[in-house]
């Protein structure tokens, strides 16, 4: 008896949505909506930009209340003659700051951030609502990019702006000179 039971619910129940799969107006359908655009990346943080000269950087940082820039005893010399770093301690949410800059125009932006005044979540989470979401995430960084510009957000939290182009041109003089190198190692042991 329970068994019969059983069979005729079931039956009543298939039949039951059977029926009003066939009805259209049960079922209503829906657009998945299109992501928003991403909005362009920045190339600006407070008052430093991408593509700036090393004295507006210079200047920008003894404007900032966020930094301890001492000045030119902050400055270095990096091995390849037209490159320069800019080092700089930070205040409140800022650890420290690094500036790489080529032919006088800053290429990277550095912000080592404070852990115990601001997390990875907050920061993750504001890119994420301004921009979209990352282009790459993985446990130890997110990334963003667009046609000019890329950001990283590195743990525990550092957060880098990178101008693709000064920094592509750079990765690949560095291959041809790489690659040079590897011929001449090449003819080198060839001689024997």
């Amino acid at each position: 008896m329970f068994v019969r039971k059983t069979i005729v619910f079931t039956v009543i129940l298939f039949l039951a949505y059977t029926a009003a799969a066939q009805d259209d107006d049960v079922f209503i359908e829906t657009e998945t909506p299109e992501p928003a655009a991403a909005a362009q990346l920045p190339r600006t943080f407070r008052d430093f930009s991408l593509g700036m000269n090393l004295e507006d950087l210079k200047a920008a940082l003894k404007a900032d209340p966020a930094f301890v820039f001492r000045g030119d005893r902050d400055v270095s010399f990096l091995p390849n003659s037209n490159q320069n770093l800019v080092d700089s301690a930070g205040s409140n949410f800022i650890k420290r700051a690094f500036f790489q800059i080529k032919d006088d125009s800053v290429f990277v932006m550095t912000f080592e951030m404070d852990t115990e005044k601001v997390d990875h979540y907050s920061v993750f989470t504001t890119f994420s609502n301004k921009y979209g979401g990352p282009l790459l995430l993985d446990p130890r960084q997110s990334e963003w990019e667009d046609g000019e510009t890329r950001i990283y957000i590195e743990r525990p939290l550092t957060v880098k702006y990178i101008d693709k182009g000064v920094f592509d041109s750079i990765v690949s003089e560095s291959r041809l000179a790489e690659s040079s190198t590897v011929l001449q190692k090449q003819e080198f042991l060839n001689d024997f």
